[in-house]
């Protein structure tokens, strides 16, 4: 009687033990707003910024990472060396990664992904990055020799990037719909046009570090169905919120944190300087002096915003405030229409479906206006944006934000990039900003570039786009500042 007692209450306490295990353990899920949702989940082959917030550094990773400060460390690479004279670097693989289809991980899959990167008919949306390569080299399975042929300052840099995503040759083709990476997050589900679903890997290599078993994106792009989101408790968090106006209500709320950090978002109206009117750049001066930065910052913006004049971000440590080149003047810039035998004619100007666009191009239409431009305004879907302005560069104006960080070199990709510009000099001075190691003599450059573009008038610069971040106050982790595309979700806790 004493051992069939003895053994019930021992299977009634490992019971029990079990019970608070797994209460103990139950699952933690995190639900995250955002306003884009992108055509493909492969940021290898769309230049779709929603792709690296979800998925870069989550699902994907590349050889190197970046840390909220914008220090490069390490990440598929364990280390890496590079040579005396600055163009080949060794990189020492870390060893037992598998991706998550159970295929392992080694130099053969950054060779491959690299060489894909590289190829002639590529489709990667930040190819440039890749120019510098001479060589990708395999040793051995735990070894990678890159060998540049100039020196670039934004290398390591740029490898942490979605674009330099390490994908493997087995599952490539099916990334745009099911992506596979070696990440601490694996893809779940894609309910397209409601929300995306990944789910903790735990066989990541620091799997142990990882306090979110669920992240479940929810794709809500009106202001005010975001805001309902958030305050009937459907969603945790929105970083990147899309509506300034509502930030009071939420301020007032002890159930959220408010934060308005920065970005590398340079917010532009883009001019397609291949066709005219805007291959003038008289009539691109005309049409910066049009614009009042102020009343673009105020009307779409709600003042939550910091204006540019360049293609630089303001908190950059390069920054030249060039707001004051153009003022606002529309007697002036309808002069300077009419000197350039523009003025009347109508400018097409078609904005993507995001609230800073749609938003500053009524403000910009009735800018124009009253300098003697007749703007229509056409708001079209993502998809068709990056299809008709950024593929096939069919328009005449458009309002975007540039997110990607070090991106001055958008301006040296030629003529079939969707600015549709194309100046030697500047391709010069990009090439001798890039190549720059010494920071001091580099940032000198970058204010140059920043001068030439704004004398050029390439676009009209508008503002740079703030990090606005509603989140509730027991999920911590999420970055105040973007200083690149990607959130990593592996140091985010839900209590």
């Amino acid at each position: 009687m004493t051992t069939r007692f003895t053994l019930r209450t021992a299977a009634a306490a490992l019971a029990l033990a079990t019970a608070f295990a797994a209460s103990a353990h139950a699952e933690t899920k995190l639900v995250v707003g955002l306003q884009q949702e992108p055509t493909s989940l492969d940021p290898t082959a769309d230049a779709t910024a929603s792709i690296d917030g979800m998925l870069t550094q989550n699902v994907y990773e590349s050889l190197t990472t970046v840390a909220p400060s914008g220090e490069v460390l390490p990440q598929l690479a364990d280390s890496w060396t590079v040579s005396d004279d600055g163009l080949t670097y060794t990189f020492k693989l870390a060893q037992g990664v598998k991706y998550h289809d159970g295929t392992d991980f080694d130099s053969a899959d950054v060779l491959f992904a690299f060489k894909r990167a590289m190829a002639e008919d590529s489709t990667n949306p930040s190819k440039s990055i890749f120019k510098p390569i001479a060589s990708v080299e395999a040793p051995d399975a735990g070894t990678v020799v890159i060998t540049l042929k100039n020196k670039d300052a934004f290398f390591l840099f740029n490898l942490a990037q979605g674009d330099a995503s390490i994908v493997a040759e087995e599952s490539v083709d099916g990334n745009a719909t099911t992506p596979i990476g070696t990440g601490a997050f694996k893809y779940d589900s894609w309910t397209r046009g409601d929300r995306l679903t990944l789910v903790k890997n735990p066989d990541w290599r620091h799997a142990a570090d990882v306090q979110v078993d669920k992240v479940e994106f929810r794709f809500i792009a009106d202001a005010a169905a975001a805001a309902a989101a958030l305050l009937s408790d459907e969603i945790d968090a929105y970083p990147g919120f899309p509506a300034p106006e509502m930030l009071p209500q939420f301020e007032s709320d002890p159930r959220f944190s408010v934060n308005v950090g920065s970005t590398e978002g340079e917010v532009i109206l883009a001019m397609n300087n291949s066709k005219p009117p805007f291959n003038n750049v008289e009539v691109r001066r005309a049409v910066s002096t049009a614009i009042d930065r102020d009343e673009i910052i105020e009307g779409a913006m709600y003042g939550v915003a910091v204006p540019i004049g360049s293609f630089y971000p303001p908190h950059g440590k390069a920054y030249v405030d060039l707001t004051a080149v153009y003022p606002h003047d529309a007697e002036k810039a309808k002069k300077m229409f009419e000197d350039a035998g523009v003025a009347g004619t109508t400018m097409t100007l078609r904005v993507p479906p995001f609230a800073y666009a749609t938003r500053s191009a009524e403000i910009i239409q009735a800018e124009l206006k009253e300098a003697g431009i007749d703007a229509k305004v056409e708001n079209v879907e993502w998809g068709f944006w990056l299809d008709e302005v950024y593929k096939k560069q069919n328009y005449d104006m458009t309002i975007i934000a540039h997110t990607s960080p070090n991106d001055m070199g958008n301006f040296a990709k030629g003529p079939k990039y969707f600015y549709g510009y194309d100046d030697a000099k500047f391709n010069a001075l990009w090439d001798n900003i890039s190549t720059e190691a010494d920071e001091t003599k580099r940032n000198e450059l970058l204010k140059e570039g920043q001068r030439y573009l704004t004398d050029q008038a390439v676009h009209a610069f508008l503002f740079q786009m703030p990090q606005i971040s509603i989140i509730k106050t027991n999920v911590k982790g999420f970055w105040q500042s973007s200083p690149v595309l990607f959130q990593p979700l592996a140091g985010i806790t839900v209590n």
